[in-house]
Formats: C-alpha cells, structure tokens, sequence
C-alpha cells in the first residue's frame, strides 16, 4: 500500500463491490461506508499494527457500502402488486435517441407525472421515473412521424405499463435485470400514434438533454455521411467503428465477425481515441498554437467526442484515460498507464456502480490492464527479434489470453482462428479503414468529391477484408463451444496465468544475460540442491502452473464429465416445444424440436419487418444451448414440420454440429423447411425417417423407441404431406430406468391410432393394464416389449390443446408427471382448461412452461426431481 497506494485502492475497492454483489446484506450502506470511512482516518492518525491489512479491509467496507446505498436507493416510484396495467397516463420527456425499425420505435423517457386508474398516484406524482417505451405503429405513415421525434421532446399518451420480463430458461437473459441497471422498471407500450402528442421543447427550456440533443443532430449528419460514401452492406459496420452505432450492422456480418473474436474492432474503444488525438493535436500544431494550448485543447474536446461516440463504457473509458493522460503530460508530470487505468476506472465505478457488472467495461479494463502489465514481460518470452513484430505478437496474444475467460462466460465459443485473425486483421482495420473512413467521413463536410475517391479505396480494402473473414469464420472445426464458468474458475484461470508467467521470466532473463532472482519461492538455501529456490521454480511450481493450467482448461471444457445423472430440460420457448435432453455420464445430447416464430405478415408489410427480427432459434435457443456446454448434438428429432416446431432448427444446424436428423419421413413444401434439410445435408448431417417399430439404442442406460408414425407399407422415400401434425413422431424413452413419452402434436384420432395399434401386440395397453406375465413373454422383442408400462412423465401433445390427451390416452399411459410447452398469454388458449382438469383428475403433478418457466427434469439413482425458473 506504501508503495502503489492507487493500485491497493483500485483494488480494495473492486473487491467491496464484488462482494456486496456477492452477498448483498442490508447494512451495507451508507453508513457503512461513512463509518468506515472515519475508521480510515483514525487509523492514518493512530497507525496500529497491521495497519496495512487494516486500510485495505476498511477500504474493501466503504465500497461495499456505496455500492448498497446504490443499489437500495434503485426502485421504482410506481409500486404495483400486478405486472400490467392498461389505460396509463403519461406525460414527460424523452431523454434518448429514438430509434425507428419496422412497426417498432423504441426510446426512454422521464416521467413529470403518471396517473394509473383504480391504483390511485405513485409516489411524488411518478416525477423523475424512467421508463423504457415501445410504440407500436400501424401504418406506414407513422414511420415518418416517428423518424421526426427527438432527445428532448415533450411526450403525452395513454398506454400499458408492464412490468420487463424476467429470464424463462435458467441461464436465459433477463431483460427485468438488464433494465433495472439502467434504473428502469417499468415499459409503456402504446399502439399506433394517433393516441399520443410528441412537441419539441419551448424555446428557454434546458436541461442536460439540450446539449444532447445537438450532440444527437451532429451524430446523425455523420451517420448520413457514412451512408452517402459506403455501399449499404458496409454502411452499417463503418458506423459501427467510427461513431459507435452499432444497430444497422447486418446480422450476419456481426455473426462472423463474432466468430472470429473480432467484435472489438466495430466497438468505439482506445485505438478509435488515439486516432481521434493525433489527428486534432497534429492539426492544432499545424496552426502554431504552443504545446500547452494543444493539450487543454484536445482535454476539452474528449468529452464531445465520448458524447458523439455514444458513450459506452469502453470510450469513456478510453477517454478518461486520454484525458488524465493529456493532463499529467500538461503539468509534466510522470505518465504511469497503470495509475492512469486504475484511477478511471474507479471514477467510473463511482459515478455508476453498474459499471462493475457491465460487460464491456469489464472486457475493456480487464484487457487494458493486462496489456500495460504483460506485453512487456511477454516481450521478453516471446524469441522474436523484430521488435514491430515481436510487439503485435505480444500485443495479440495477452489480449487474447485476457479475453479469454471473460469471452466464454459471456458468448460461450472461442475460434482457434481468433489469434491469427486479430493479428492479421486487426492491424488492417486500425491503421487503413478506421482512420481512412474518419478521414473520409469528416472530408465530406468539405469536399464531397475527395470524400467519395477516399471512400472508394476504403470500401474496396472492406470487400478483400470481409470475404477472409467470411472464409475464416466458416469452418465448423475451428469453433469450440464452451460452457459458462464459474466465477471460481475465472479466478483461478488468472491466478494460473499470472503464476506462469512470472515464473518463466527467469529463462527469458536468463537469454538475455541478466539473471533476476525468481519471485514466487521465498526460501533461498544452497544446504539442499533439491531446496534451492531456482530448482524449486522450474521443477516443482512452474510445471505445476502450467498443468494445472491445462487441467483448468480440459475441467472448463465439460465441467460435467462423468456426472452420474441424466437431465430432460423442457425449454421455454413460447408458443412452441423446444426439449434437451442429456444422458450422463454417456455425455450423449438429443434436441427435441426447436420452437419457432411463427410470422403472420399480410401483402404490404414488408415496411413492417425489422432490421434484425427475433427468430427464437438464434436469439434464444442457441444461446441457451451454448450456455449449458452443448459442443454436438447426437440426435435432433423434428416430430413434425409446423413453424413452431421446426423454426428454430435452422440456427442450431448452422451453428453447432449435428450427427443425424430424424424426422417422420414427410415434407412440407414450405421454402424454410426446404432450407433446413439443405443445410443439414451441407453440413454433412445424416437424415434419418423414423417410423413406429424403429428402436435407437443411444447408450447402456437409454433407449428410444418410436411409436408413431405407423408405417404406410414399404418406406419409398420422402412424401409431400401440407398438415403435419397427424404425422408427428411419437417416441418413448427409457432413461437410468425411468420411463418418457414424447408426443408432438398428434390429436385424439392418432392417439386411438397409436392405442389400437400397439395394443394388438400389447395386449391390455388400451385399458391401461399392466401385461401377465406370459403374456410378456409371447411379446415380440423390440419396441413391442417396452410399451406396455406406465410411464413415469408425459410431455402433453399439441401444448395442451383440448383435440389431444384423451381420457383412455391417459388411462394407457397412467404417467405420474406431465409437461405441457406452451407461450404465455397466447392467442389459441392452450393450455386448454379441460385438459388441465383431466390431468389433475388423474392424480397428475403439471409443470407448464407458460406459468413455470422452463421446467428441468433430472434423474438421480432411478427417482425424478422436478426444478421451474419461475416457481422453485
């Protein structure tokens, strides 16, 4: 603490955060913090014993405390005891860019009053509430409207408040708690604008927005600016990289490049200020202004360039960090980047405590750090003599080893293409594309015709630069799939790290004859060879750093290797079915179905669709799947070709590796159906049809045998059937000797099919006996021998709609549990009531994923235990 009194701080005070995050307790608080604060002082004053543990502890309490006092004082004044209320006024301002996409126009907006009917007035009339707002429009003309509201404008209607939705799947995101670190609880969603006044400010109003609002203005002349000089498949990156409006950037495009680990070259960061400081300084130079006008120049307008940039906290960081940088250099006194970062970061913590948990602020220091602090030492590991070469080596390979945990826990895959690909491309887009297009974008202001030659060459540099990166990011065999660490695990990743590369900078040392003494080994003894402090360094703890290294990463990989149970995971998905399920310790994967978006646009709306639509595949399922470690599905089994069913399939073939397809045999003539199969089959997927009889012996411990559907004499191929759910594939799974029906969506006509069927083989099946004994044995073996039983779970055909699950279906099957998947709210009823009331009638325990959430399922040593997201 003597010595790096601002590193200890920085630290201290990281660490109080985390663990009032941690374990949040209610006296952590103000008083907290203030009390600790005086015990600090008194212990400058006394200096005790240990007076250095002592600062540091108290440190660690003060910062646990301002952190509680934030997070406590983070509430809503509208306090409601229901998630909706309809026919809410009211009336405020809007207080961020508006943002058109579609029929959708999004923003925030500060209440100056809210009247809620039949729950009387909130608190201080709901002034100073922010709330996030959702406007639906029903016309093309509205758009228009829209595209003229503003930062700043005043804005009146009648609408819904809702409370945010919470996470449906464990692991899911929570967009309850994504708000709530903006300081939101509330949405309004109004449909249409007749319904509401949206006026610019009266002239003599201010307020923080008013700068703002300039700021806004000036951002969008340089958006336009990037479209006029880019063609439309670039415009959206360009603005991305160059003023940090990252919402028009093609999906797609995003996807590769967050395959490779490039998505920090489109994210505004400290190259983007370093370009942004030697371009004003060289041109404030240019004019003969001395040095010290140069730099309080370049300190005042940082500011303007974080607001124009968009502010995230990666540029705010970059921009405190240039501006206590250009300070210091002003006052001459010593630069040390670490102080540097280390005190901007905790400004930021202290202006916004949420920082802490934002993942770009911890990306962005986390990376800053170990760069000051291991370029350098890898410099002297790395055997490269070229020091331009060895420098961007070292550069890539701390940022990628720094990055790496962060990465996994966030988006869950690392490229083993990623290091080659930041060293080659990363140099490309920082020195020639970044400050060119800037160069070009701010020239058209100017000189319109020199802007469009400067972006001609840029555009042609991002044709040759996207297609490698189009072609590096598609092998599937690069990719690798991690699941969510544990914060422990993050923590020994880095204690791993640090250990093993202090402990190899006595052989880089060594290379360059200097002979520094190791630091980790503090005995120093030349009695005992085999205690000698180098020898225990590199034959004890540096083999034992780097394997366990080793050891961390194979654990991180499957952290589950070899659990002895098995899990069935009913996947909230809305209004469709989405099962994963995991044999353990076989480590063998099914998906069952994938959910799905089903679209109902008219001739006409094509104003209406949106930049980057929700499609539940790639922006739910997916995640989800990745999240949980799935590297390679066995069996994806579609039960049958609905949109609700199949939808969400696409994204998964595309994105993580399938060994085979089963399927009812059957097509849908539905171009989306036609691209799922055409991409299995590029992606080397074996397609299986399946029909009743058909057995799949998946490991020791489970087996599936499919049920339905009957076969229709010799199987000649694929036939062209428009309604699939009569065709659904009906399977019955044995899993560590529990017993499974998945039904898809077959109706009561197929479930008297089935019944009658089976029963001619299994005598008693229809009336839910169980068979005599000899009966058993004059069973044929196969499919036949298994179906007979109870089962212990059914998963409820058609999402609990009232044409399926007849009386006598359940007298067959008698299962003790059923799972019913179906959308909350949605529009068909399901599930239906007397389905629900027929299940309960036969003593069934229900779990549904509209009410429930996503519901888990494992099997321990032969029993069930039945988890919910929402009711635990």
């Amino acid at each position: 603490m003597a010595q790096r009194p601002i590193v200890t701080f920085a630290v201290c005070w990281g660490i109080g955060y985390a663990v009032a995050v941690i374990a949040p307790l209610p006296w952590m608080n103000l008083w907290l913090a203030m009390a600790a604060g005086m015990l600090y002082c008194a212990a400058m004053i006394m200096r005790p014993k240990g007076i250095v543990w002592l600062r540091s502890l108290l440190i660690v309490a003060a910062a646990a405390g301002v952190y509680g006092d934030h997070d406590v004082r983070n509430r809503s004044l509208v306090e409601l005891q229901t998630d909706e209320v309809s026919s809410v006024h009211f009336q405020g301002r809007i207080v961020t860019p508006v943002s058109v996409d579609g029929d959708r126009v999004s923003f925030q907006a500060e209440a100056e009053s809210i009247a809620i009917p039949e729950y009387g007035v909130p608190e201080n009339g709901g002034k100073g509430e922010q709330m996030q707002f959702s406007i639906r429009l029903l016309a093309r003309e509205e758009q228009e409207t829209a595209r003229r509201w503003e930062r700043g404008d005043r804005i009146e209607l009648d609408g819904t408040l809702r409370r945010p939705a919470e996470a449906r799947n464990f692991g899911g995101f929570d967009y309850r708690s994504y708000l709530r670190l903006q300081h939101i609880h509330w949405q309004m969603t109004a449909k249409g604008t007749a319904g509401l006044a949206v006026t610019p400010p009266e002239s003599g109003e201010w307020g923080g927005w008013l700068a703002m609002r300039s700021i806004d203005r000036f951002r969008d002349r340089l958006a336009a600016q990037v479209d006029q000089l880019f063609p439309p498949d670039q415009s959206g990156f360009m603005k991305g990289m160059l003023i940090g409006l990252t919402d028009e950037i093609e999906p797609q495009q995003f996807e590769r490049f967050s395959r490779l680990g490039l998505t920090h070259i489109i994210a505004i960061s400290g190259l983007n200020v370093a370009i942004f400081l030697a371009c004003l300084i060289w041109l404030l130079r240019r004019f003969g202004l001395t040095r010290e006008t140069v730099l309080l120049t370049a300190l005042a307008l940082m500011p303007l360039y974080i607001a124009v940039t968009g502010a995230s906290p990666s540029i705010v960081r970059a921009g405190l960090m240039a501006m206590i940088g250009l300070y210091a250099a002003y006052r001459n006194r010593l630069k040390d980047g670490l102080h540097i970062a280390l005190i901007a970061g905790v400004g930021m913590l202290v202006w916004n405590p949420y920082y802490l948990l934002d993942v770009s602020f911890q990306l962005s220091f986390l990376v800053t750090l170990g760069l000051i602090l291991g370029v350098p030492q890898m410099n002297k590991l790395l055997p490269v003599k070229h020091v331009k070469l060895r420098d961007a080596l070292s550069i890539t390979l701390v940022a990628q080893l720094i990055s790496f945990p962060l990465s996994i826990y966030y988006f869950n895959q690392f490229s083993l293409m990623s290091f080659a690909a930041n060293f080659a491309l990363v140099p490309a887009f920082s020195a020639w594309v970044m400050p060119g297009g800037t160069a070009a974008m701010l020239l058209g202001f100017v000189w319109g015709t020199g802007a469009g030659w400067l972006g001609w060459l840029i555009a042609k540099t991002n044709e040759l630069l996207f297609y490698v990166v189009e072609q590096a990011s598609k092998p599937d065999a690069v990719q690798t799939i991690w699941p969510t660490p544990s914060p422990v695990w993050i923590l020994a990743y880095y204690g791993l790290l640090c250990a093993a590369l202090v402990l190899l900078q006595p052989f880089a040392a060594k290379d360059e004859g200097v002979a520094p003494e190791p630091m980790l080994y503090g005995v120093k003894t030349n009695k005992l060879p085999f205690l000698n402090r180098q020898a225990m360094n590199r034959y004890v703890l540096l083999p034992a750093s780097l394997l366990g290294f080793v050891g961390l990463l194979w654990y991180g990989y499957d952290p589950e290797r070899g659990a002895a149970e098995g899990r069935v995971q009913f996947l909230d998905v809305g209004q469709g079915d989405s099962i994963l399920i995991q044999t353990l310790p076989g480590g063998h994967t099914i998906l069952v179905d994938g959910g799905g978006t089903v679209s109902f646009r008219k001739p006409g709306d094509a104003w209406k669709e949106r930049r980057d639509p929700y499609e539940v595949g790639r922006k739910m399922l997916v995640p989800l799947l990745k999240k949980r470690g799935v590297q390679q599905i066995d069996e994806l089994i579609l039960t049958h070709q609905d949109a609700d069913h199949f939808g969400g399939l696409q994204a998964v073939l595309e994105h993580i590796p399938v060994r085979r397809f089963l399927f009812n045999g059957t097509l849908k003539p539905l171009p989306a159906v036609e691209k799922l199969f055409q991409t299995a089959l590029e992606k080397g997927t074996e397609l299986v049809e399946v029909e009743a009889g058909d057995t799949l012996q998946v490991d020791a411990g489970t087996a599936l045998y499919f049920l339905y559907p009957l076969p229709e004499g010799a199987r000649e191929g694929v036939r062209v059937e428009q309604d699939q759910n009569p065709s659904s594939v009906v399977f019955l799974m044995e899993l560590a000797g529990t017993r499974w029906l998945f039904t898809g969506d077959i109706g009561q006509a197929e479930e008297r099919k089935l019944l009658d069927r089976w029963s001619a083989v299994t005598p008693g099946l229809a009336q839910g006996e169980a068979l005599a004994p000899a009966a058993r044995e004059a069973v044929s073996s196969g499919t036949a021998t298994q179906v007979y039983k109870p089962v212990d779970v059914l998963k409820v055909a058609h999402h609990g709609s009232k044409s399926s699950t007849a009386e006598e279906w359940l007298n067959a099957w008698q299962p003790k549990h059923a799972v019913i998947s179906a959308g909350e709210n949605n529009i068909y009823g399901h599930p239906n009531r007397q389905v629900l009331e027929r299940l309960t009638s036969h003593g069934i325990s229900v779990q549904r994923t509209d009410r429930d959430g996503e519901v888990q399922m494992t099997v321990r040593d032969g029993k069930i235990y039945t988890r919910t997201k929402l009711r635990p």
